[in-house]
C-alpha cells in the first residue's frame, strides 16, 4: 500500500509539472526577455559630491513668536519722579504665568455678589477663574480690571535700556488679544 500512495504522488506531481511546462503561449515574453539582456548595460553616473554646509545656530528666543500678532506698546503714564518700575521678581508665580498671553483666551465671566471674576483657557485647554490682582502672561502682567467682553491687565516689560515699562493689554472674549 505504501508503495502504491508513493508512486501515485510521484506520477500526480510529474503530472502538475508537466502542465506548467513551456508551450508556446509564453514564447514572445522570452524572446522579450533574450533580447533585453543582449542590450548593452548602461552605465550608472557617479553621485555628486556633498559640500559640507557650517553648522548655523538659529538664535531668535528673545525676539517676538512670528505666529503671534505684533504688540503695540501703550506706555502706563505715571507721574514723572513718581516710583520706579520693576518686577517683583520674589514674588510666587501663579499658574497662568506660564503661558504667554497671545496663548490665553478669555472665554467668559462668573458673578458672585459683588466679585466678578474672568473664565480664561489656556493653551492646555484648561478653564481657570481669575480675578482683579490676579498674574497671568509670561510678561509680569497683573489683572487691573474684568468686564463682559475683556480683561484690561498691565505687564511690566524690559525697555530695552536695562530699566522697565509698563504697558496695558488686553485679553478679548473670543481670545483676540491686543496690545
Amino acid at each position: 500500500m505504501r508503495v502504491y500512495v508513493k508512486s501515485t504522488a510521484i506520477v500526480l506531481l510529474s503530472a502538475t509539472l508537466f502542465g506548467c511546462g513551456g508551450g508556446q503561449e509564453y514564447a514572445d515574453l522570452r524572446e522579450f526577455m533574450a533580447e533585453v539582456e543582449e542590450r548593452p548595460k548602461g552605465r550608472i553616473e557617479p553621485l555628486p559630491t556633498i559640500q559640507q554646509v557650517p553648522p548655523y545656530s538659529y538664535q531668535a528666543s528673545n525676539l517676538r513668536s512670528p505666529f503671534e500678532p505684533p504688540v503695540v506698546i501703550k506706555r502706563v503714564e505715571r507721574d514723572r519722579g513718581g516710583v520706579k518700575v520693576t518686577p517683583d521678581l520674589n514674588r510666587a508665580k501663579q499658574y497662568l504665568e506660564q503661558y504667554p498671553i497671545g496663548s490665553l483666551a478669555m472665554v467668559g465671566t462668573l458673578a458672585q455678589g459683588p466679585s466678578v471674576y474672568g473664565l480664561v483657557r489656556d493653551a492646555d485647554g484648561g478653564v481657570h477663574r481669575v480675578q482683579s490682582g490676579d498674574y497671568m502672561g509670561t510678561d509680569h502682567g497683573q489683572i487691573q480690571s474684568i468686564g463682559d467682553g475683556a480683561i484690561e491687565l498691565i505687564e511690566i516689560v524690559p525697555d530695552g535700556n536695562k530699566g522697565w515699562v509698563e504697558r496695558s493689554r488686553t485679553v478679548t472674549l473670543g481670545g483676540e488679544n491686543r496690545g
